[in-house]
């Protein structure tokens, strides 16, 4: 799989992000937006359990390079 095809999700449950680090310029606007679920030095560096499902949503769709995007998990 060559670099800019990888995928990583990361799940609270209710919402999954998806990073595409292929994608990623590092703006550092996830970081600076909400530093508790971003954490560039961890693993694993996406934390979305601390943030609601809204905050992510609107987060992400700050993303200047489109390497975070998101989807809605069903409930079952």
């Amino acid at each position: 799989m060559a670099t800019n095809e990888i995928r990583k999700e990361y799940t609270n449950g209710e919402i999954t992000i998806i990073w595409k680090p292929g994608k990623c310029t590092h703006s550092g606007i996830c970081v600076h937006t909400l530093p508790k679920v971003y954490h560039p030095k961890d693993k694993p560096w996406i934390q979305p359990e601390n943030a609601t499902a809204e905050a992510l949503k609107n987060q992400i769709s700050n993303c200047p390079s489109g390497a975070l995007t998101y989807k809605m998990n069903q409930n079952n």
